[in-house]
């Protein structure tokens, strides 16, 4: 443990991620790093901007993306039902390095290089593109939103029995800085009265 931090008792801690979203891509690798340091018990499952978003009325570009994001949300959802749910973790973090690290938005590409780097079968890449594992896909991000208890984006985190959206960073904490970020979100999870906190959001560094 770094500094002088005293290690907690273990905690169970559930990551909702849609692929595609970049502040759940930072949300995440927030977890895994506090993974490194603290004794939690950490899982990470599906839930859709696509399907959240399908019938809203939102911005051309906002649009855009969310149709595009079907893709990778179908093919995680193949590949859990195929290979059980422990097979999110490696793949969402490899379609993750591509899309947000790389930057490379070519999902077709993204998809394959992912199934390939962990010897998934090509073939699931052909989920993209159909609605055969859309009535899943939906079965868990409802799963998502009754967790929250109403409708919410991406990130939603279930931090002992506790379901947040957010939190929404703009960057990923490290270390230390990363172990009191969790320590802080687990005390305001003790905490009933406790239902919101916001403020405006900082330009996002993948660095």
């Amino acid at each position: 443990m770094e500094g002088n931090l005293v290690s907690p008792a273990s905690a169970q801690v559930v990551c909702y991620f849609d692929a595609a979203c970049p502040f759940a891509w930072l949300t995440s690798r927030w977890l895994l790093d506090v993974e490194r340091l603290e004794p939690i018990d950490l899982s990470f499952r599906i839930m859709s901007l696509s399907v959240l978003n399908e019938h809203r009325d939102i911005e051309p570009w906002y649009r855009e993306f969310n149709d595009r994001a079907w893709g990778p949300a179908r093919v995680c959802t193949a590949a859990e039902l195929q290979h059980g749910t422990g097979i999110l973790r490696e793949l969402y973090t490899a379609l993750g390095n591509r899309i947000h690290v790389q930057r490379n938005k070519d999902y077709s590409a993204v998809i394959a290089e992912a199934l390939d780097e962990l010897g998934l079968p090509a073939s699931l890449a052909e989920a993209a593109s159909t609605d055969k594992f859309d009535e899943p896909l939906r079965a868990r991000h409802q799963a998502a939103q009754d967790a929250l208890g109403e409708e919410g984006g991406t990130p939603l985190v279930t931090l002992n029995g506790a379901t947040f959206f957010g939190p929404v960073l703009s960057a990923t904490p490290k270390g230390e800085e990363a172990v009191r970020l969790f320590r802080s979100l687990k005390t305001l999870a003790e905490m009933d009265a406790f239902a919101e906190l916001k403020r405006a959001r900082g330009a996002l560094d993948f660095s």
